[in-house]
């Protein structure tokens, strides 16, 4: 069996000294006496590894010490990988931005979120433009509002020296509440077409009278024509009498 000097995470075999331990396994779990722990590890050939030291009584798995740090080192490369590293993305204005400029960073904005960054936007106030901070306060409450859908506000428009700061962190999936901007653009399109689909029932309504109409003169003149048959077949007959 392996000792493992190197690596004092975990006790093993005869490093563990208590009267009992639970052996866990594929087939469930027993507490069974340690000198028996250890017998059965000698005889698998595998280890007796205590993996949770502060249970009554503590609990050991039967296994190949190495091939169990592998393991471990495996499963928190996994739990790393799906770890989100959230980070701080920065939108700057200026107290009069335009509305091209604006709509630009809006969008990337909005990119930021939905890929789970946080964002920091702030107004610059450069010179005598610190006259303008009630605008930039607007701008900033618009921008929160424009991204409510995907974002949510930490901290409100605050300014400190020159700069004035909005924070945001993303919506968690299936919170995300929809902004006024979008529920109006939603309803503009259901409208626009339910608008659509009156008005093709309507031509197809037009189509069927046309055709009503064009069939007509055919049916006139099939009622003519029988009509003329009938008054040969009487003047046949009063012929032939």
């Amino acid at each position: 069996m392996k000792t493992d000097k190197k690596n004092n995470q975990y006790r093993i075999n005869e490093q563990i000294r208590v009267r009992e331990v639970r052996i866990v396994g594929d087939n469930g779990s027993t507490v069974i006496p340690i000198r028996q722990a250890l017998d059965m590890a000698h005889q698998q050939g595998v280890d007796l590894v205590e993996i949770s030291p502060n249970a009554n009584p503590p609990v050991c798995r039967l296994i190949d010490y190495s091939k169990f740090l592998y393991q471990q080192k495996k499963r928190q490369k996994e739990m790393k990988a799906k770890q989100v590293k959230v980070e701080v993305k920065e939108i700057r204005f200026g107290p009069q931005t335009d509305e091209h400029d604006y709509q630009f960073k809006l969008k990337h904005a909005r990119e930021f979120l939905e890929e789970g960054n946080k964002v920091r936007a702030y107004v610059f106030f450069r010179g005598r433009s610190i006259l303008f901070k009630e605008q930039g306060e607007v701008l900033l409450l618009r921008f929160a509002n424009d991204l409510e859908e995907v974002g949510k506000v930490e901290s409100m428009p605050s300014l400190e020296g020159k700069k004035m700061f909005l924070y945001l962190a993303p919506k968690k999936a299936g919170t995300q509440k929809k902004s006024q901007q979008a529920r109006d653009r939603e309803a503009a399109e259901a409208e626009s077409q339910e608008r659509r689909k009156e008005e093709n029932t309507k031509r197809k309504d037009e189509s069927a009278v046309l055709d009503i109409d064009s069939d007509m003169p055919a049916n006139g003149g099939m009622l003519a024509n029988a009509k003329i048959s009938a008054d040969a077949l009487k003047k046949l007959t009063e012929t032939e009498e």
